[in-house]
Order: C-alpha cells, then sequence, then structure tokens
C-alpha cells in the first residue's frame, strides 16, 4: 500500500462518464441543471417551449431503424415543420426523441460526446446495455424539469455486435429502461403510429420494406394526430430515417423516401377513389 504522499502523486483515473465530468467541474452545462424559476403549470410549460412528436422504431433480420417526422409543436401553433428529431448516436446506435425539444436535442448531443468520451478513455467501445443504462441515468436526471413540463422520452436502438441482431430500448421520465422487441413508438401519434406496426411488420423484412412500414406508420400517426407531421410533397419535407446493422449506422437518403411516400400515398389515393 502506498504511502499517503506517494498515493496523492500517483494522477486519478479519468472518469469515462463526460456527463459526470460536466456534473462535477460545470454543473451548469447539463441540461437538467437549467434554472427555469417558479415552476409553471404543465399546460403552460407545453405552450411555451416546442414540442417534438412522434419516433417509430423497428427490428428487421440484421438490423433496426428509427424514423421520426419533421413536425414540433407549441401548444396549438406549429413551431417548426422542419426539425430532425432522429440521431446518429455513435458508429453503432441511434437516438431519438420525442417531448421538450430544446433539451431532448441537448440530451441527444451530450449523449454523444458521452460514448464518444468513453471510447477514448477505455480504448473500445461501450456495449449497447451499457449505452442504454447511460442514456437512462441522463434521462433521470432531467426528472425535476420533467415534472414542469419539460419531460424528454427518448428512443434507443442500435445494432448487438454479440447477438448479431438489432436491439431497442424505451424510457419513462423517471429513468426507466425498458428493451422493447420488434418495434416500438413513442411521442403524441405513438398509439397510431403503434397500431399500424403491429399490422404492418413481420419477422421477415427486408431493410427496404423495413423502411415502407415506418413510413406508413408516421404517415397513419400524422393522419390521427395533429402534433405529427406526414410527408410534404408541396415543401419537399420527407421523415429523417436511420438504419443500423453490422455495417453501421446510416442515413436513408430523401430520394428514396420521397420515392416510399409517393408510393403510399397513390395507393392510398387508389383505395379512396375505389372506394
Amino acid at each position: 500500500m502506498l504511502p499517503d504522499d506517494a498515493a496523492a502523486a500517483v494522477p486519478r483515473a479519468a472518469s469515462t462518464s463526460f456527463a459526470d465530468y460536466l456534473g462535477a467541474h460545470h454543473p451548469g452545462l447539463l441540461p437538467s441543471n437549467r434554472s427555469l424559476g417558479p415552476a409553471p403549470a404543465t399546460s403552460d410549460a407545453s405552450r411555451l417551449a416546442p414540442h417534438a412528436t412522434t419516433i417509430v422504431s423497428l427490428t428487421f433480420p440484421g438490423g433496426v431503424l428509427m424514423a421520426g417526422d419533421r413536425r414540433a409543436t407549441m401548444g396549438n401553433v406549429i413551431a417548426s415543420r422542419h426539425i430532425e428529431k432522429v440521431f446518429p448516436a455513435d458508429r453503432s446506435s441511434v437516438l431519438g426523441i420525442a417531448g421538450s425539444a430544446g433539451i431532448g436535442v441537448d440530451l441527444a448531443r451530450l449523449f454523444q460526446v458521452e460514448l464518444e468520451h468513453y471510447e477514448k478513455i477505455e480504448a473500445t467501445m461501450m456495449s449497447l446495455d451499457g449505452k442504454a443504462n447511460r442514456l437512462a441515468a441522463m434521462v433521470r436526471q432531467n426528472l425535476p424539469m420533467a415534472m414542469q413540463g419539460l419531460a424528454v422520452v427518448p428512443l434507443f436502438a442500435g445494432f448487438d455486435a454479440d447477438r448479431h441482431l438489432g436491439r431497442l430500448f424505451s424510457f419513462d421520465v423517471t429513468g426507466g429502461r425498458y428493451e422493447e422487441h420488434e418495434h416500438h413508438s413513442v411521442g403524441s401519434g405513438s398509439v397510431f403510429a403503434r397500431g399500424a406496426l403491429k399490422k404492418l411488420w413481420n419477422p421477415h423484412l427486408t431493410e427496404a420494406s423495413a423502411v415502407r412500414v415506418a413510413v406508413e406508420a408516421l404517415y397513419d400517426a400524422a393522419d390521427d394526430d395533429s402534433a405529427t407531421g406526414g410527408p410534404d410533397t408541396v415543401r419537399g419535407l420527407w421523415p429523417v430515417v436511420y438504419v443500423v446493422d453490422a455495417a453501421g449506422t446510416r442515413r436513408v437518403p430523401e430520394r428514396e423516401l420521397e420515392a416510399v411516400a409517393h408510393t403510399i400515398i397513390d395507393a392510398r389515393s387508389s383505395a379512396g377513389r375505389e372506394a
């Protein structure tokens, strides 16, 4: 055992958590430590800050997919038609956010740095379960703001290299972490999107057919939920879709999403005319 003076001279190991480092040295930079003043009523909070809405995720053989619509709302007003709610967390995982948009985007950025910091310190990538646990801890830190109406509910998915399959995780505002199977959806339109996923998902989907299922689910959500934006052919706005498999994380090009959206719209238009 080293004497006290020798032990003091040994440099302390760097923390593998960037969020913990910020909490210790610069706590004001954490999204969960923002000062809001007196707590507003929940209904007032939803009118003061833009909210991101519907995210869907589903597995397919060899990977997992996540998609989000492009609308953010502020009360009964459309705050943005161009927001992006799905982000690559690292080379093998993606993160979608629903709830308070500003806090959610900050949480996504902090999570990206958290994973990069761990990889640099440990010289290896964190396991998929480890990433989900870290994200749960970050969501738990935001609980005081969630109680003021500014909640963030993420959806996390990635490729598990050990199991050679895609996995997805949901969370609640207290930081509860739940592994979902086959598919899941969060946000204001999630009830309608989940109904579509139940009917359209099957264990033999190809990547291309999984993309179509995700876009169809968001289309159904937008049809019944005013806070969810559907494909916008006038403005040329399409969902944000990421695929994760053994090759890594990649964004589906907009030209492919445009083709998928037009196929769905044409099919539903033809069905409507025939009816």
